[in-house]
């Protein structure tokens, strides 16, 4: 009893929402159109349809209504402001988590806590190649005033981000060292210029620079 009351209301409700007519009924609802033999018959449109047509016209309405009597809050220029504003934001927090991505604005650091990290930096990867007091060895003299890339904070910089001459062996340090640390490094190496190291290698390149 109880199963055949649910069955008919489920009946009930579905024929409520799409006016359907029973199969075998078709003679109520069909029309006198005649196409080649073939009768059209004349259904209703679902009342689930049409009451979703209905909202869109409320929503619209309103929609209206408010754009064009608040003109302030419901701004179209106000709201591509205000995603302008977010996507900046975003962009910002990117730059700060991949900053290696992007170009940075070097300084020469000269106060003794980062001229520290940049020789622990240097004496941990550059010694191989430079000697713990930058008179060079593979790599050239760090304490003259001769750069064979150019000298000068951004220039050193560059040339610890992406690398020596092709075939010279000095490698690109971008990947291993964050852009704090390589400028860390380049400012320290600038320290060193002037210096006295226990068994300079001769000058070479071509390109004379001082602090100056």
């Amino acid at each position: 009893m109880t199963t055949d009351k649910k069955d008919s209301f489920l009946k009930r409700l579905l024929k409520s929402l799409t006016k359907a007519n029973e199969l075998g009924q078709e003679d109520q609802i069909m029309t006198n159109h005649d196409y080649d033999g073939i009768r059209e018959l004349d259904n209703v449109l679902p009342p689930w349809w049409l009451y979703g047509f209905y909202i869109t016209i409320i929503i619209g309405i309103f929609y209206y209504v408010q754009v064009f009597t608040n003109p302030e809050e419901y701004s179209q220029e106000k709201e591509y402001i205000n995603e302008v504003a977010q996507a900046n934001k975003a962009i910002e927090v990117y730059k700060n988590e991949h900053p290696e991505l992007f170009k940075v604005d070097v300084v020469l650091f000269t106060d003794a806590e980062n001229l520290t990290a940049g020789k622990t930096i240097f004496l941990t990867n550059c010694v191989a190649c430079h000697m713990a007091d930058g008179g060079g060895g593979i790599g050239p003299n760090l304490t003259d005033d001769h750069w064979i890339l150019g000298g000068g904070i951004e220039k050193i910089y560059h040339t610890i981000s992406e690398g020596g001459r092709t075939g010279k062996g000095m490698i690109s340090w971008k990947a291993a060292l964050k852009s704090v640390q390589m400028q860390q490094v380049a400012s320290y190496v600038i320290s060193l210029q002037g210096t006295t190291p226990a068994n300079p290698k001769a000058s070479q390149g071509d390109i004379v620079w001082t602090k100056q």
